[in-house]
């Protein structure tokens, strides 16, 4: 997902041989050195491993089941499927940042009707994501690649949803992160439209991005999964715990997902008190977009 951050250390446990890509268990399959990253794949027995890095510095950017196209075992991307329980119907959904493109398949393959589109900026990650994850474009799955931000900059369509994971190994560009970014993000919504975010509070600003997102909407609700955060943030009414209860019920009887709508919004949380710094581009057009190439390249080793 378009450097999308999964340190090892955070999966889950039961997939712990994955934190040493040098076990006997888990080899390398491939490696590529692109103009954005260093990607490694691994594969073990069961799972593959999409990560990005240098040396000893490696971050999982996605993780799939070889012979499971729905599972999810990273578990934040479960929760970013959430934005479905927060409209009463559902057709548009993006995200920005693929990595293997986990999420993105799921949500395919569990609700087909959805025209989905996805904007990743690493033509490399594009190929490794439908070589080893499963992931093919097709009628109602569109594969753009470039950058998310430019992307929505240059596009009129307008999304009930947009999922944001574009990580590169241990941060996201700041050029995503934003007051300005999710203003484009807001303006690119349908009305009542849904944005959710991946947080890893371990190597970002946790509470500058939910300052800044907060700058833009006027709600957010924050969901815990393992090691890392997904905030949803929405303008409008405050959506009640009822109603993203019943909503999420709705959703299990009719597609009966495999990772349940109704459990997963038991963890809403809402912020009492937001504080940090708000995150702004201070930046003119010409020397933003200078910016955002340097923030894009790959750093030389």
């Amino acid at each position: 997902m378009q450097g999308i951050l999964r340190p090892i250390v955070a999966l889950v446990s039961a997939l712990a041989a994955l934190t040493s890509p040098a076990t006997a268990q888990n080899t390398r399959v491939e490696a590529v050195e692109s103009q954005y990253n260093s990607i490694y794949v691994y594969q073990n027995p069961t799972y593959v491993t999409m990560t990005f890095g240098h040396n000893e510095r490696l971050y999982t950017e996605s993780m799939a089941n070889r012979f499971d196209q729905t599972e999810l075992p990273v578990t934040y991307t479960r929760f970013m499927t959430l934005p479905l329980a927060y409209r009463a119907e559902t057709s548009d959904v993006l995200e920005i940042g693929m990595g293997g493109g986990s999420t993105i398949w799921y949500l395919h393959k569990t609700f087909p009707e959805l025209t989905l589109d996805v904007v990743e900026l690493d033509p490399a990650v594009v190929e490794l994501a439908r070589k080893y994850f499963f992931v093919k474009p097709g009628e109602k799955l569109n594969i753009d690649v470039r950058d998310g931000r430019i992307f929505l900059r240059k596009s009129d369509k307008k999304y009930d949803a947009i999922l944001v994971d574009a990580y590169r190994g241990p941060f996201v560009p700041f050029h995503l992160l934003t007051r300005e970014f999710f203003e484009i993000v807001e303006d690119s919504l349908k009305p009542g439209g849904v944005v959710a975010q991946n947080v890893e509070p371990s190597t970002m600003l946790y509470d500058a991005a939910l300052a800044t997102i907060a700058s833009v909407f006027d709600h957010l609700d924050v969901y815990r999964a393992s090691g890392n955060y997904v905030v949803i943030a929405y303008n409008g009414e405050a959506k009640s715990d009822a109603e993203l209860a019943a909503r999420a019920a709705e959703i299990d009887r009719t597609f009966s997902p495999r990772y349940r709508m109704s459990e997963m919004i038991e963890g809403r949380t809402v912020p009492e008190k937001i504080e940090g710094d708000v995150l702004t581009d201070d930046f003119a057009p010409v020397e933003a977009l200078h910016a955002t190439e340097r923030h894009n390249r790959r750093p030389q080793d």
